[in-house]
Formats: C-alpha cells, structure tokens, sequence
C-alpha cells in the first residue's frame, strides 16, 4: 500500500512539474494566456500549491492587464510567504492598476506597537523560535543543574529567566498571529463593479462603488451576500458572486 502511494506521489509531482515548466516556458516567450492556463492546471488538476505558483500566475494575468486575477494570486502567495519582498514589490505595482483609492487608517498607541512586533515573522517562524528558544533553555537548564561553582550557577539562572521571559513573548506573538490570520477574511472584487449596500438585500441603499481589484475584508456571511470593511474603516453588504475570497 505504502508503494503505491509514494508511486501516485511521484507521478503527481511530475506531472506537476510539467505543467510548471510548460507555464514557465510560455510565460518567457510571452504567450501569456497559455501559461495561465498552465498553472490554472497545476492548482485545478493536481491540487498543488506553492508561493512561486501563484507568483508566477498572478505575473501572467498582469502581463494580460487583468488586474483582479493578478492581485488575488499575488495575495495568494503572500499567504503563503508572507512578507516576500518580490511578491509585495508586483502587488504595488498592480495595485496601480485599480480605480478605487481606499486609504488605510493607521492603528495608534499600544495596539499599534503589539501589531509591529508580532507582525515581523508570520505564525510559523514564531513557533519554530519558540521551538529554538526553548531549546536553549534546556541547555541552561541542564548547565545549571551540573555546574559545581556558585558564579557560574547563577549566570545559568539568570540565562534561564531570560529564556522564559521571551519564550512566553514569541509563544503569545506566535499566538497572537495564528489567531489573526484564522480571523483574517480578505476578498479581491472581481466585477468591473459593485454596489456595497447598507444591507444584505437587493433593496438596500447602495452605500458606495467598488471596481475591480479592490481589496476587502469580509467579516459576516449571510446567505449570498458578505459584509465586509475597508481599510479606511467603511462597512458594508455586497454580493458574494462578486468577490472572491483568497483564503
């Protein structure tokens, strides 16, 4: 049984591979519909999902000026590999594309400072500091526990509370960026436009325009419809079918 499974493994990464490739090939001779299709392929057929993928994908349908196809697999890859500097360098200049300018409103004070500190490495870099953390802590420990001089046990405590202390901080950054990404529900709107109303119906009043490519956050589900908020803060109900969430 085991056989078999490692064999399918290997025959998906190859084909995998090959579609990869194929796109790569296309993109570098500027067939750029073929080489969306292409990776379309790899995440339809395959089920494989890597940052490069949808890097390379996202580049593809900038290339073809299809603005909201490019930032949502920009986005993609940010998911997962956050804070790529490649990734985020194509999303600004894609970004420009878009007609809507929604502003961000700055966090302030002490929420703002928690925000910077937890938001320097993503959930999974903070677990294996941890891991690496508390792994010099056992060391400490152990040194502690053998060391025969007084000076020496005392630099091994010392070194053991310090340990703890940011142990504690990279567990609760690490937590604290787990829960944010679970929570974290952004959408790229794909019609050319939308109508975001003050309710979740046909009949409410539309509030304010959104094109393509503009990014938001969704925050209720409500049958078809989704409320989402902007960056600057502003609320609102819009059609599911007219976004499309990246996570």
């Amino acid at each position: 049984m085991k056989n078999i499974v490692y064999l399918f493994l290997l025959i998906t990464q190859f084909f995998f591979a090959q579609s990869f490739e194929k796109g790569n090939a296309m993109y570098q001779r500027g067939n750029y519909p073929e080489a969306v299709q292409a990776y379309e392929a790899v995440i339809k057929e395959n089920k494989q999902h890597s940052a490069e993928l949808y890097f390379n994908l996202a580049n593809s349908y900038y290339k073809m000026n299809k603005v909201a196809p490019a930032i949502y697999n920009y986005e993609k890859a940010l998911v997962l590999k956050p804070h790529d500097p490649d990734v985020l360098n194509n999303l600004k200049f894609a970004k420009k594309l878009t007609i809507d300018e929604i502003k961000e409103v700055p966090k302030v004070g002490f929420a703002k400072l928690i925000q910077n500190f937890t938001g320097i490495f993503d959930y999974n870099t903070w677990a294996k500091i941890s891991v690496a953390i508390g792994f010099l802590f056992l060391l400490s420990f152990i040194g502690y526990y053998f060391s025969q001089l007084t000076l020496t046990k005392r630099i091994y405590f010392i070194g053991m509370f310090i340990l703890l202390v940011v142990l504690a901080l990279s567990i609760s950054a690490g937590m604290s960026e787990k829960s944010h990404f679970d929570n974290d529900r952004p959408a790229i709107v794909f019609a050319e436009l939308s109508e975001v109303r003050s309710e979740p119906q046909k009949g409410g009043a539309a509030i304010f325009l959104l094109h393509e490519g503009a990014k938001v956050y969704v925050t209720e589900s409500l049958g078809k419809w989704r409320k989402v908020e902007l960056t600057d803060g502003t609320e609102g109900w819009l059609d599911a079918e007219t976004i499309k969430e990246v996570k």
